[in-house]
């Protein structure tokens, strides 16, 4: 089988390491790829959002499948633009991308559907004073979402009211362009989060793949900023049976039989941003496709193999194929570019052990320069993951790989999985 994989980042780079095992990929192609995905397949100069040169190069090389890594072609409809040619796509249709493109659909989603989620409304720049008033009548912390794609960016948690409805103004007024045309303002959730991710077909069937949590923040202790995560653990210690058992039967369940009941064509992942309430499960968001950095601590827990999978989702019948989990723990750490998520500077030299045994280095922001050496493009560099019959072992294995690796500016939380250990005694 011929498989093109679209998308450049860590993410991308889990997958085409997980695709590239299957005996039978034949030939693998990423675009466009990044400074490490090379090592699995072929990197190629397209635009995923080209959908046109999309078509051209599959029919030159005769691509079997296309597995879409990140959100925008999926929100643009690159399914509905192939659903009449004989490749297979990896993804759901432009009306299933809209759980993640549309804040607003996902929640009267979740609602029509009896799926448990914050109480929320949405407004517009016509009805800003009413959102004004809404916030009164909540709790503070206030949660502030662009409706819209936003790059990770476009929620804010505030504690003051008088700054919640000022950024409410400024969101309404353009702050994060026409993602924050609408604004959903929800009450704000206490709990432990958690990454559930689902491989459906579209027609009932579905997969459970490996649970797990992400670091957002910045700074040790969730401190300072927001960023696309700063690692990850799995499995999660409260994601038991009984936990899981809710999370099927009141969101899974519901989610999937939802879809199809509303004629809406979903043949891929689905990422279910969980919160643990008190021991129940709500949902705080849906994403369309694999998230970043859980991919990176996902797919090597993964034992069956991803072209079945996604080949069977893709097809419609994932019901005979199954996923089977790798009992060891893993953890992800990532090392970021200096001034992350804020500017970073880029072509930075990459050095050291890349190839560290009994861990397994992802690359996410990098390139190779004019003279073939690895340097920095982004601003989530590299992310190492490690597996270990422990936890505490496979944090341990990942932070020494990460010391031998080197570059001017290299930052990384060194408290990835804490947590998880300290919740475990």
């Amino acid at each position: 089988m011929n498989i093109l994989l679209l998308g450049s980042g860590g993410r991308e780079s889990a997958l085409a390491w997980k695709l590239s095992q299957s005996p039978r990929c034949n030939n693998l192609y990423i675009a466009p790829g990044n400074g490490g995905t090379g090592a699995y397949g072929t990197n190629v100069k397209l635009s995923p959002l080209d959908f046109d040169a999309i078509r051209a190069f599959v029919a030159d090389k005769s691509i079997d499948m296309i597995v879409v890594g990140n959100e925008d072609p999926l929100v643009a409809g690159i399914y509905d633009y192939f659903e009449a040619d004989p490749v297979l796509v990896v993804g759901p249709s432009k009306a299933g991308a809209a759980l993640e493109g549309s804040k607003d659909f996902a929640k009267r989603f979740m609602q029509r559907h009896g799926i448990p989620t914050a109480a929320y409304r949405s407004f517009t720049a016509e009805t800003v004073e009413d959102g004004c008033e809404f916030l009164s009548t909540l709790k503070a912390p206030y949660v502030l979402k662009a409706d819209g794609l936003a790059a990770g960016k476009g929620v804010l948690i505030i504690n003051d009211i008088d700054e919640a409805r000022s950024s409410l103004r400024e969101m309404l007024g353009g702050m994060f362009g026409k993602s924050s045309a609408t604004v959903v303002i929800e009450e704000f959730l206490s709990g432990i989060e958690c990454s559930v991710f689902v491989l459906t077909d579209g027609n009932g069937s579905y997969r459970i793949l490996p649970v797990a949590k992400d670091y957002k923040r910045i700074g040790e202790g969730d401190t300072g900023l927001n960023t696309g995560g700063m690692g990850a653990v799995s499995p999660v210690p409260f994601a038991d049976a009984e936990f899981m058992r809710k999370v099927e039967e009141r969101i899974i369940k519901p989610t999937v039989d939802g879809l199809k009941a509303d004629g809406i064509v979903y043949r891929g992942f689905i990422f279910l941003g969980l919160i643990n309430v008190g021991g129940e499960p709500m949902v705080i968001e849906y994403n369309v496709r694999m998230g970043d950095p859980e991919t990176e601590v996902v797919m090597p827990r993964l034992a069956s193999d991803l072209v079945d999978l996604v080949e069977a989702a893709a097809k419609g019948n994932l019901g005979s194929v199954p996923a089977e989990h790798d009992p060891r723990p893993a953890v992800t750490v990532m090392a970021v570019s200096e001034g992350y998520p804020g500017s970073y500077p880029k072509g930075r030299l990459i050095e050291g052990n890349l190839l560290p045994e009994g861990s397994i280095v992802f690359h996410a922001g990098t390139a190779l320069d004019e003279a073939g050496r690895l340097v920095t493009s982004g601003g989530r560099v590299l992310a190492v993951t490690s597996l270990a019959d422990t936890i505490e072992g496979a944090r341990e294995k990942s932070y020494k790989a990460l010391e031998k690796i080197t570059f001017q500016g290299l930052y990384r939380r060194g408290d990835i999985g804490l947590d998880i250990l300290e919740m475990m005694k």
